[in-house]
């Protein structure tokens, strides 16, 4: 990661950090079990829910940053060594803990027959996978759109929740700690973190907070935004 931050720091760019990120999730994913010379299917099917994550998401906000030229979220710090290194070091951090419980399941010796947890856990996945797909792509559309410039979706799975691509990346981890958890004893549970830090993350640090401030900057005049944040929960669609 300091790596990819002395290049991007030298080039004074962001451009290539979201990519950098979900790489060396997927490189270390694959280096773990391999570097334990294991191979069970278990393993296997992790390390590729990782991979397809890894690709789809990293390879989506590269070309998002490609098309728009920037993110805001370096707007302050791109031209900041020490804050882009505390940016990139965070990154690290970031990596390590979400990606805990696969690294605990990759570096068990020992294995255990597939179970009903590993099947919750990758349907769960599937859900949040294709969730977080389907959201972006119809942002992407419609930000695509030029009939669209300055409006704020609210159509497809926007119309039920504010952030759909967030809950969909929540419980694609949240699969991933459950079926990695079949596997665990004692401070191995520990992992749990991974989930409960990604949900923290995205709901109270660099996710939600940051987006909801720059739409209310945006469209806080606008009585058909306020409508809409009145009438559609910011994260979770349905109410008990």
């Amino acid at each position: 990661i300091w790596n990819f931050h002395a290049v991007a720091s030298i080039l004074q760019t962001e451009k290539f950090f979201d990519l950098a990120g979900s790489g060396t999730f997927i490189i270390l994913t694959h280096l773990s079990y391999r570097w334990n010379g294991t191979n069970y299917l278990r393993q296997r099917i992790q390390a590729a829910l990782v991979t397809a994550w890894g690709l789809r998401l990293g390879l989506f906000l590269f070309l998002r940053m490609l098309k728009e030229g920037k993110d805001r979220r370096f707007n302050h710090v791109r031209h900041n060594p020490k804050s882009f290194f505390v940016y990139w070091t965070f990154q690290g951090i970031w990596i390590f803990i979400t990606l805990l419980p696969t690294l605990i399941l990759n570096t068990q010796e020992k294995d255990t027959p597939l179970c009903a947890r590993d099947l919750t856990g990758w349907v769960i996945w599937i859900l949040g996978f294709v969730l977080e797909a389907v959201a972006d792509h119809q942002k992407w559309k419609f930000k695509s759109n030029v009939k669209n410039t300055h409006k704020f979706i609210q159509k497809g799975l926007w119309a039920f929740c504010r952030h759909p691509n967030y809950l969909g990346e929540m419980l694609q981890w949240t699969g991933l700690f459950l079926s990695a958890s079949t596997i665990m004893t004692g401070i191995e549970y520990i992992s749990i973190v991974s989930p409960v830090f990604v949900w923290f993350l995205l709901t109270h640090v660099s996710g939600i907070p940051m987006l909801e401030k720059h739409a209310m900057k945006k469209w806080g005049q606008d009585p058909a935004y306020l409508e809409y944040v009145r009438h559609t929960p910011a994260l979770w669609p349905f109410r008990f």
